[in-house]
């Protein structure tokens, strides 16, 4: 295989879980999917992804994100690459608690108004999940330019995508936020040994129904 000039990654968020619906903060408790809530958007998700083929499949190796992987592309369940630096911000001691239990908390609320700089008490804050999310994709697109990979998926959570997005296409903090089974397609050029987000767009792509 010849270096690769290209690379399509497709990042995307696991299914929907109990502690989605009761908007509880979820970070990296090994919460699993809620079936058959969950479904209807994986489905969505498998037949847009159905006529793809990839190259390579990463997936966060907390059990939401593995459901999901196995629901999507049952076939690369065996040889996907597991990881933990694709698990969701460490929420610290705010897993498991919802807004709603939290807001008059003025720790809580100096957090929310650091658009990610300060840490949770307990967790990481947005530039430590950007540590280990750089040193992930500088390995994926090294692998790139290595072997040839074109299209890559993984299968991560709602605070990576949303990193990935403030880091790759500038949005703002609060503005990355996607929904279940939902993600970005971002598209990289190799440009004399250099890797460059030119262009994303949204995935699945959203049908209007008139």
């Amino acid at each position: 295989m010849g270096a690769a000039q290209r690379l399509e990654l497709v990042v995307v968020r696991h299914g929907v879980t109990a502690w989605n619906l009761e908007r509880r903060y979820q970070g990296q408790r090994d919460i699993p999917l809620l079936l058959p809530d969950a479904l209807a958007d994986m489905d969505r998700l498998r037949d847009h992804l159905s006529d793809e083929a990839f190259d390579a499949v990463h997936c966060s190796d907390l059990i939401r994100c593995r459901q999901t992987l196995m629901h999507v592309l049952p076939a690369w369940e065996a040889a996907a690459l597991f990881d933990s630096r694709l698990r969701e911000l460490d929420f610290g001691d705010y897993e498991g608690r919802t807004w709603e239990a939290l807001k008059e908390d003025a720790r809580y609320r100096a957090w929310i108004d650091s658009a990610g700089e300060q840490a949770p008490p307990g967790g990481e804050s947005a530039e430590a999940l950007w540590t280990r999310l750089e040193a992930w994709l500088g390995e994926v697109l090294l692998q790139a330019a290595e072997r040839g990979h074109r299209r890559v998926l993984a299968v991560s959570h709602g605070g990576v995508i949303r990193e990935l997005r403030r880091r790759l296409e500038g949005s703002d903090f609060w503005e990355g936020v996607v929904g279940q089974a939902q993600g970005r397609r971002f598209e990289f050029d190799n440009q004399e040994g250099e890797w460059r987000c030119r262009a994303s767009s949204v995935v699945p792509i959203r049908v209007d129904a008139g």
